[in-house]
């Protein structure tokens, strides 16, 4: 509950700090209504669509209303999955908007007690370290392989968790080990002679959890002719802080990043993971107000490009490419999609697979639910949004689920379970499934070699 000491001092700094040029280029006209999933899935309320949330922005900047629990209410509902943006006739940058909003309101009310610790372990305790993601990462795997988990889940346990908890437990992929995890390469040379100089972003999550799909990443791009080199110092994008409130932790890991990064001498700064390309595109707009790191991080944001993207440009899907025979369908990561603006070269590259048939989903840009930790802690809004995904990806007939996002991926394999359709549908990162087409037609090409000699 908000005090009115707390609703003061947030309506104070609502009127210091919301861009009021932004929230008045809102036309109320509504083109953003059919495109928000919280909009449509509430019944069509006003108060959670893109309009109605802006609406009650400027009116707690015109002191019309208070911030109350139904403003924040409403603002923590939104996905932030900036669908709304593509569609706005007046540009509106509505994702500033709402972390701005959501940043006043986290540094102006006090948290229950538990909720303050949970975030100062995740937010300042874990993702700032990636050592501390190495050894928690290290730990989930043990449990994977030491047995607990079949005694876990064979005695009932996981009941005591809440039901979004047990789900996502038991779609989490079999992690590396800390070992594995410490034995991280710095350089790559291209298996041929090098076309472009790149600077790989690993992220937190992708390479600890995520582990093998950056191992796939790196070892496309050395396909395609990267040299890819891997600053050590490099760490989390911030994504989370940035979307959850903690605006200033996301700076200090964003000026980390751009350290890392900015005296290597590479044509780009690839990523894997739609989220962290996003956050990382936008450090510009982050660190706007410093003019120690502004130029810095325009620089830094200006070389940030999707792995599709590379891949496309330096033609990748021109190579041979085979799967088992299979029929795959593609879902937008949507900040991929809505910021990073990349939604035609993932589909140009798993067209050129031979063996598997491309099949769009409808409503394939609609976000999946997953936003992040969203589907924890709106678990009620983010399954009616799965369900809905997944009746779209049924539609298809498509037994392998693509995307290009680690959160998107848990979703869709959370959704392949909620259907019980985990016998004939699998779900696969992009990056994952190319390698596999890529040494499928390796395979293939041996076998004809052997043939032939033989």
């Amino acid at each position: 509950m908000t005090t009115k000491t707390e609703q003061a001092h947030i309506q104070k700094a609502f009127q210091e700090r919301m861009d009021e040029d932004e929230l008045m280029n809102c036309m109320r006209c509504g083109f953003c209504l059919p495109s928000c999933p919280t909009y449509i899935e509430s019944g069509q309320q006003e108060t959670q669509s893109p309009r109605g949330r802006i609406a009650l922005m400027k009116a707690v900047v015109d002191g019309l209303i208070e911030p109350d629990e139904e403003v924040e209410r409403s603002l923590s509902l939104c996905l932030g999955c900036r669908a709304c943006e593509q569609v706005c006739p007046s540009g509106v940058r509505y994702g500033h908007l709402l972390e701005e909003a959501r940043n006043i309101i986290a540094q102006h009310k006090r948290m229950p007690l538990h909720v303050r610790l949970v975030r100062k372990l995740v937010f300042a305790g874990l993702f700032p370290y990636q050592e501390r993601m190495r050894k928690a990462t290290a730990f989930l795997g043990w449990y994977q392989r030491s047995g607990l988990r079949a005694i876990v889940r064979k005695t009932g346990l996981l009941r005591l968790l809440p039901a979004s908890f047990r789900q996502m437990e038991r779609v989490l992929p079999d992690v590396p080990t800390a070992k594995e995890m410490k034995n991280r390469p710095h350089r790559l040379n291209p298996d041929e002679p090098a076309k472009k100089r790149v600077a790989f972003f690993t992220g937190c999550l992708m390479d600890t959890m995520f582990m093998t799909t950056n191992d796939a990443t790196m070892r496309l791009l050395q396909l395609a002719g990267c040299e890819v080199i891997i600053p050590p110092s490099q760490g989390c994008c911030g994504a989370l802080h940035g979307h959850g409130g903690e605006k200033e932790m996301a700076k200090e890991l964003a000026k980390r990043n751009i350290a890392a990064f900015e005296q290597l001498d590479v044509d780009y700064i690839v990523t894997n993971a739609g989220g962290c390309g996003a956050f990382l595109l936008e450090y510009d707009h982050l660190l706007k107000d410093d003019p120690e790191w502004c130029d810095r991080a325009a620089a830094f944001a200006a070389k940030i490009k999707d792995v599709s993207e590379v891949l496309v440009e330096l033609e990748f899907h021109q190579l041979p490419l085979r799967v088992a025979p299979q029929t795959i369908t593609y879902q937008d990561s949507c900040h991929l999609r809505n910021v990073m603006k990349t939604a035609s070269a993932p589909r140009r590259l798993l067209r050129a697979i031979e063996g598997a048939e491309f099949r769009e989903m409808k409503d394939a840009d609609r976000c999946c639910g997953s936003a992040g930790i969203y589907n924890l802690v709106e678990p009620e809004m983010s399954m009616q949004i799965l369900d809905y995904k997944m009746e779209m990806a049924k539609q298809t007939k498509a037994t392998t689920i693509v995307t290009a996002n680690p959160g998107c991926l848990l979703q869709m394999k959370l959704g392949i379970e909620r259907a019980g359709l985990t016998e004939s549908v699998r779900a696969v990162h992009i990056v994952d499934l190319l390698l596999e087409a890529a040494e499928g037609a390796q395979a293939v090409r041996e076998e004809e070699r052997i043939r032939q000699t033989s």
